[in-house]
């Protein structure tokens, strides 16, 4: 059973306030996705504890990076299922986990970070992470 939206709804509020757009259907998951070639940061959001301590605050840490997309979207897992579940399909070859970061272009999948790959580090260590991705897609984007 799902949690109650207003017990999530601080959890939402930490990424659109960063400019991230929710998507909470399917077809809106498809359309930003195929909205436009540059690269996307999509991020399923989680009401647990490596969501709140490591991913969302590492994630904002990341956006001051100069390379940092600007085009954001989030899904919320537990919430928003099917949503999710799309925004899920576009990571093939990806088991699902709660939070997942992940960067697309062109509706393609460029990087992942996973659960197992946030829980018990820092959000500093995660926004390292990220920003190494940011430049190494703007190399690849420029080019």
């Amino acid at each position: 059973m799902p949690y109650p939206p207003m017990m999530v709804q601080p959890m939402r509020e930490e990424l659109t306030r960063l400019g991230f757009r929710e998507l909470v259907t399917p077809e809106a998951v498809d359309s930003e996705i195929a909205a436009s070639g540059e690269p996307m940061l999509l991020v399923v959001n989680s009401i647990c504890g490596c969501a709140a301590g490591v991913a969302r605050p590492g994630v904002a840490l990341s956006l001051s990076h100069p390379a940092a997309p600007k085009r954001r979207a989030t899904v919320f897992a537990g919430q928003d299922v099917e949503a999710t579940a799309r925004a899920r399909s576009y990571f093939e070859g990806f088991p699902p986990s709660s939070p997942q970061i992940a960067i697309l272009s062109g509706g393609r999948l460029i990087h992942l970070i996973q659960r197992q790959e946030i829980e018990g580090r820092t959000a500093q260590q995660i926004a390292s992470v990220l920003e190494a991705a940011y430049e190494k897609i703007g190399t690849r984007v420029a080019s």
